[in-house]
């Protein structure tokens, strides 16, 4: 639910992710959340804190932040190689990594040990996000919706990490994290397309 491509206050025209760019990689984000949601509330959304992962949750797992560090990658290639916040998106591809080697140790335990590496990475990559959502807000504009986002993983993941040795504590907590997440991009993506309308008006 991340997105880590920041915005240097120089050399702009040439690090700075175009919008229409943004919107088709919120469009491919969307789509990824909406099908992992789908899979996971209809084959592990049951498991609590103390099961162990079934194979497919065990997937489902590795794959999420895996995911957000290529589309980490993708993103910052389009914002090209002489980006000076590049630092940025190295450490949040960084937190995605060892996020996904915890998750390779934490499914052979259980969901709970897997719900607390999750929710430290919610935290730490919410973070990361409110600073790129701001840093980036002046030059692309149409980033309050990545501030509300980035401000919900936090709290999200410190309920997720604080609560995952709870009994009630499931599956099903971190699909609504990502749904929401994806509710978040469309949104973004809804703004940066009105923003690049209000462009094209003033242009005319």
């Amino acid at each position: 639910m991340t997105q880590t491509t920041v915005t240097p206050t120089t050399t702009t025209a040439t690090t700075t992710p175009t919008p229409s760019g943004l919107r088709s990689l919120y469009l491919i984000r969307i789509a990824f959340s909406l099908i992992w949601v789908a899979l996971l509330f209809t084959t592990s959304a049951s498991l609590v804190a103390k099961d162990k992962p079934s194979a497919i949750s065990a997937v489902l797992l590795i794959v999420y932040p895996l995911w957000d560090v290529i589309a980490t990658l993708l993103e910052r290639r389009m914002a090209g190689t002489g980006s000076a916040t590049n630092r940025v998106s190295s450490i949040n591809m960084a937190l995605g990594l060892a996020t996904t080697i915890g998750m390779i140790t934490a499914v052979f335990s259980t969901i709970g040990r897997a719900l607390l590496v999750f929710g430290i990475w919610a935290l730490a990559a919410g973070a990361v996000q409110l600073i790129v959502a701001v840093r980036r807000r002046r030059a692309v504009g149409a980033q309050w919706p990545m501030v509300i986002s980035g401000g919900q993983s936090v709290l999200a993941g410190a309920t997720i990490a604080a609560t995952s040795a709870s009994a009630t504590s499931g599956l099903s907590t971190v699909a609504g994290y990502s749904a929401f997440g994806a509710f978040w991009f469309l949104v973004s993506v809804i703004a940066l397309s009105m923003r690049g309308r209000r462009a094209v008006g003033l242009g005319a």
